[in-house]
């Protein structure tokens, strides 16, 4: 992606946790640790003080939660994307850390190759869910959507141009930024500005988001995250 290292804050309330991934991902040159927080009101004053290019944030900590400081966080500094890592399995759980913001939902379960090829494509702008967690997001939307909504849903694409549609069923098939861009023949900076557009036009949050729209929306059959 990069011959830069991702500068990367980990932020957990289990130290041993904090420090044990610091350790392994000093073996990962693609990767630099700058700082590490033990609850998301430090988050909050390490990412003014230290600017990390990712934040990877648990979920569940004293002072402030991952989902509150997310949502600070994406507020503060949009351009700070955050990945949560933890070890909940929950649709509320998941759901919420998307509408905070978080780019990313990592279960602490991850191997070192997936949680490197995450913060990479995150740090690219791409949305990274993981795949044991990608129906649950498909399914809390549904139930928010609530019922009927499939075909209500629909007349809110109406808002979008035809090129944003064809961006947004794109990004539900899991393409990044560098694909779509390929595939529409457009620049890659023409595609962001899609799909800021789009998640203006229909009041979401994320990509991850914009994703399970499409697939509500009937643009595609199936969500996909990752690669």
């Amino acid at each position: 992606m990069t011959d830069t290292p991702i500068r990367l804050l980990i932020v957990d309330d289990h130290n041993l946790f904090r420090q044990g991934l610091t350790r392994i991902l000093e073996d990962y040159p693609q990767l630099n640790v700058v700082g590490q927080a033990a609850d998301g009101g430090e988050a909050l004053a390490m990412v003014d003080a230290l600017q990390p290019d990712v934040v990877l944030m648990d979920l569940n900590m004293p002072v402030l939660s991952g989902p509150d400081a997310t949502r600070r966080l994406s507020a503060s500094h949009p351009a700070t994307p955050v990945i949560i890592l933890t070890v909940s399995e929950r649709d509320a759980d998941l759901f919420d850390a998307i509408k905070a913001g978080a780019r990313g939902y990592l279960l602490k379960n991850v191997g070192m190759a997936e949680l490197l090829d995450a913060v990479q494509r995150v740090h690219a702008g791409e949305a990274i869910i993981a795949p044991a967690m990608a129906g649950h997001l498909l399914n809390e939307f549904r139930k928010v959507a609530g019922p009927g909504s499939a075909e209500t849903l629909p007349v809110e694409v109406d808002d979008l141009s035809e090129r944003e549609v064809e961006v947004l069923r794109l990004v539900a098939q899991g393409l990044p930024n560098r694909e779509i861009a390929d595939a529409l023949s457009l620049s890659e900076h023409t595609v962001k500005s899609h799909l800021a557009n789009i998640l203006a036009k229909l009041h979401l949050r994320s990509r991850a988001h914009a994703a399970a729209y499409a697939v509500q929306a009937g643009l595609v059959k199936d969500v996909q995250t990752g690669r």
